[in-house]
């Protein structure tokens, strides 16, 4: 026999034929309840952790991890800031860039982009814009040739591609004989890139540094200085320290800053997501109430030979709370390995979905990520499963109480 004795009576009315099928059903009903919220939390936190993977990869590919700007507009003494802001031992890249809101023409084609002057050579340093490049190179990109690389969509928008020319219009006007003219300039697309990100396939286009400098009228100031640390994370306390050692007046912000809502957005809705998928796993938990309340009407006669023979009533309490409990963990097992397997498979699983049913689920048109990543973290593993074992054990409580109450005589007198 087992020992301890609880441990082998509430194994033997786990495994044992129920007079009651309907106690049975419950009893299964509870545990797959469980199974099925654990396997959709673990499921669906992963692919919530695999957006904000995805989303802060791409995101900061493309802005970086902090930026340093002129306190009135542009930044003058770039050249001899540049140096000191890479020397730090936190940064590993630095690059000037110039930002500016312009139009682009071809034919009768015509749509707004933000252009973005950078340096070729130091650019690679602080984004992966070069990693995404479908052609062309950054290197393409020299001073005075004019040439440009624009996002996939915005290219596909105007109908170019590598070796085409456009004109980019800026917003400043020119007094001429004519009239008042917009400036204008004609430049030859040199490439083409994607971030699989509409907000910047769709509006973002490069130019060299120089062109932009002498697009908006700059001289030789920049709008500001890209940076890239050796810790993503760390990035708001090595802001803090950079923006109180440097002299003079300077603007500087991290990319918590700059994207603060849409991240804090993203860890509400995968709090929200949890309470409320937890919540299937409570009604299952409840379902154990009502399974253990039916177990132990029905082994009443049981309980009270129990006592009769000695057994104290924390013992009849620990046989039920271990029946209970087996419901729950196995229930967790399961949902665990199905949702651990799911996870670990959903990029493969929804395609193949998508192709069977002929649609899209995420079309790139709208959102800003156009498959369906997935990040599992052993962290929130063991959190949901502790969670779910933790609420089934909660639920065996009340029921192995009252098994505990019942009076043997009671019991007996109708046997």
């Amino acid at each position: 026999m087992i020992r301890p004795l609880p441990l082998f009576i509430g194994l033997r009315y786990t495994r044992a034929r129920r007079r009651n099928g309907f106690v049975s059903f419950i009893s299964a009903s509870s545990m797959l309840g469980i199974a099925v919220g654990v396997m959709a939390l673990i499921t669906v936190l992963s692919v919530m952790n695999g957006f904000e993977k995805e989303l802060r990869e791409r995101i900061l590919g493309m802005v970086s991890h902090a930026t340093v700007q002129g306190g009135n507009g542009g930044l003058e003494d770039w050249q001899s800031l540049l140096p000191e802001l890479s020397e730090r031992a936190s940064v590993i890249g630095a690059a000037p860039f110039v930002n500016g809101e312009v139009m682009l023409t071809r034919g009768s084609a015509v749509t707004g982009a933000l252009v973005r002057g950078i340096d070729p050579a130091r650019e690679g340093s602080v984004s992966r814009i070069a990693n995404n490049l479908v052609s062309g190179r950054l290197d393409d990109l020299e001073d005075g040739a004019w040439r440009i690389i624009l996002g996939k969509r915005l290219a596909a928008e105007l109908g170019v591609g590598r070796g085409d020319a456009i004109s980019l219009i800026t917003p400043e006007v020119r007094a001429s004989a004519a009239g008042i003219l917009p400036r204008l300039r004609r430049f030859e697309v040199a490439g083409v890139f994607e971030v699989d990100m509409a907000q910047y396939d769709g509006s973002l286009a490069l130019i060299h540094l120089a062109d932009a400098q002498r697009l908006q009228r700059m001289g030789d100031a920049v709008t500001g200085i890209r940076l890239e640390f050796t810790d993503l994370m760390a990035a708001p306390e090595r802001v803090r320290t950079i923006a109180s050692e440097l002299p003079g007046r300077y603007r500087v912000s991290d990319w918590t800053m700059q994207h603060r809502n849409f991240f804090r957005a993203v860890a509400m809705e995968k709090t929200v997501m949890f309470i409320i998928l937890m919540l299937i796993v409570g009604v299952a938990a409840f379902n154990i109430v009502s399974t253990l309340v039916m177990a132990v009407q029905d082994k009443r006669s049981d309980i009270a030979i129990l006592r009769t023979l000695g057994a104290r009533p924390a013992t009849v309490m620990a046989i039920f709370i271990i029946q209970g409990s087996l419901l729950g963990i196995v229930g967790t097992l399961i949902g665990t390995g199905a949702g651990v397997a799911l996870a670990l498979n959903v990029e493969t699983i929804v395609p193949a979905i998508e192709q069977l049913f002929n649609t899209q689920f995420l079309s790139g048109d709208i959102y800003l990520i156009s498959e369906l990543p997935s990040d599992l973290r052993a962290a929130d593993v063991w959190r949901i499963s502790l969670s779910a074992v933790g609420l089934s054990l909660l639920a065996t409580l009340y029921p192995a109480w009252r098994a505990a109450r019942t009076a043997p005589a009671e019991a007996l007198r109708h046997e």
